[in-house]
């Protein structure tokens, strides 16, 4: 009876361990509110690892939400989206780390829907600090979506999953085009877990 209670404590042991590996919440604090987000590592794990690198350097620290991108401000392209993107301290933008390789949604599974955390890029292979946040869902930033001409997608690694209400109030912040008027801040961004 004690090897039975014993083999079940240790499973029981493993599935909490896998369990919390499978997820890792952070919190965005930011002036207008916080956003609540779960990581996937075990489905993204360089873009997870890289970014947990900026919040636990504290590079997030007095960044900002400056960009907006509304169905009505995106006259010169022809596939439209809709997301909100952060960027560190701009203070520390030139201490950050290389570039990380892209994780392709078509290899993680993950896709850009309602809420999804994504990291911003030009090129493939080019991602470093800034990330986004997708309002509705946006499959032309999957793998194969055309809009980026390359065809590859972006990053997503994770998801809101309290904090949607803020998310949509910094979309709809006074802007210039793009360009928030004034940005956004972030206090912070920290591990909840």
């Amino acid at each position: 009876m004690k090897r039975i209670f014993a083999l079940l404590l240790l499973l029981w042991a493993f599935a909490t361990t896998a369990t919390a590996q499978e997820s890792i919440r952070v919190r965005i604090r930011t002036e207008v509110g916080n956003i609540d987000i779960e990581l996937y590592p075990a489905r993204a794990p360089g873009t997870v690892e890289n970014f947990l690198r900026y919040v636990d350097g504290g590079f997030y620290e007095g960044g900002r939400f400056h960009r907006t991108v509304k169905l009505d401000n995106q006259p010169n392209n022809d596939v439209l989206i809709e997301v909100i993107q952060a960027g560190v301290n701009p203070d520390r933008r030139w201490e950050g780390f290389d570039p990380i390789p892209l994780e392709r949604t078509n290899v993680t599974g993950l896709r850009h829907e309602d809420g999804a955390i994504s990291m911003a890029r030009g090129g493939p292979d080019s991602a470093r600090s800034d990330i986004f946040i997708c309002i509705e869902d946006q499959p032309s930033l999957d793998f194969g979506g055309d809009r980026n001409a390359d065809g590859q997608g972006f990053a997503a690694f994770g998801k809101v999953v309290d904090g949607m209400d803020v998310v949509r109030a910094i979309q709809a912040a006074p802007a210039d085009a793009q360009s928030l008027t004034p940005p956004v801040g972030i206090i912070s961004i920290e591990r909840l877990q």
